[in-house]
């Protein structure tokens, strides 16, 4: 079958068994050029002559040893946005703001390692050791003023690679004011090299030139189905959780109360935006918030527990044990996002 003009039309079902190899889409004219067009834009305003080539491929990343970046292929079409949305619950990088956001991140990566700065001395003593093991998972400090805060889930504390990516992209970032919001941080210093290293490099070629595309889209022969298995198997986890004296406290589990709204048809109903507020306010990918609210209606039809409190009420406490909960799941060590 030619998908050419037509794949974009068909249904969801049949989407999910193409090939990503097949997917006839690019970086131009989509909603990524314009946004990296403003990523070289900003570079080059800071007197750095460095752009980073950029490929779509399965995820966000930026290979190491390859001064470019990895961007995920739904990006490039509406139509593959509405799918990871369906399939995942949110799309990374989907808005402006967003995807910038994830860009100058990206940038870190990749100016890293084009001018090969994490051999720097000065480097490793502020950051740490760049050939430190990655790990699976990582176990965030919220309070901890040695990292700044960029992307979600406190993500500089996941591995000192990342601790730099984070911190040159809120430096890059305009108009971010890192000298004012960071006095009095340790993570100040951390800014402050950052400004003086670029100052440094401005007008210089970098050392890796390399245009190699790690995983590039044609590389991609899984279907859509099967990339979207695989995606969602990494934000499951399996975590203890004893939900019942907090379920208690909200709703009811008296046989006199049997006549009342059921809690599971009440968490169904404020389910999607109870997740989004969720996930604004811990950073954790909607997909893990709604394995714990999943978790939580399954265990409210075993105790047939009832709605007895105005549903004001019952939500709000509701967002506080699913908040406490999903905090938990971050100490317990929150999956590690390839970004």
């Amino acid at each position: 079958m030619s998908y050419k003009f037509q794949w974009d039309r068909l249904t969801d079902e049949r989407l999910l068994d193409m090939r990503i190899s097949d997917l006839p889409i690019k970086i131009k004219d989509s909603f990524l050029e314009p946004h990296i067009k403003r990523l070289y834009r900003e570079l080059n305003e800071r007197g750095i002559r460095f752009k980073p080539h950029v490929w779509l491929s399965e995820e966000w990343f930026s290979p190491d040893g390859v001064p470019g970046i990895a961007i995920p292929f739904y990006l490039a079409h509406p139509r593959l946005m509405k799918l990871e949305r369906k399939q995942m619950l949110e799309v990374e990088g989907g808005t402006d703001p967003e995807c910038m956001r994830i860009l100058r991140h990206e940038a870190g990566h990749a100016l890293d390692t084009a001018f090969r700065l994490h051999f720097k001395r000065q480097w490793r003593e502020l950051f740490g050791s760049f050939a430190q093991r990655y790990p699976d998972f990582y176990k965030p400090k919220p309070k901890s003023r040695n990292y700044v805060l960029h992307l979600p889930a406190w993500y500089a504390q996941a591995h000192p690679a990342e601790d730099f990516a984070e911190t040159f992209a809120v430096w890059l970032t305009p108009r971010s004011r890192w000298r004012r919001r960071y006095k009095g941080w340790p993570a100040l210093r951390k800014l402050e090299y950052i400004d003086d290293v670029m100052l440094e490099l401005a007008g210089t070629k970098p050392r890796n030139r390399a245009r190699t595309k790690v995983e590039p889209l044609s590389s991609l022969r899984i279907t859509l189905r099967e990339h979207y298995r695989r995606k969602r198997e990494k934000y499951d986890f399996d975590w203890p959780a004893v939900y019942d004296r907090d379920l208690k406290r909200i709703f009811s589990d008296d046989p006199r109360d049997r006549l009342r709204p059921s809690a599971a048809s009440f968490l169904r109903s404020v389910r999607r935006e109870v997740r989004q507020i969720v996930a604004d306010g811990t950073g954790v990918h909607q997909y893990t918030i709604d394995h714990v609210l999943q978790n939580m209606i399954d265990r409210c039809k075993e105790l047939k527990l009832r709605l007895v409190t105005p549903p004001s009420e019952a939500r709000r406490k509701m967002m506080i044990v699913l908040t406490v909960q999903v905090m938990n799941v971050l100490h317990s060590g929150y999956h590690r996002i390839a970004v």
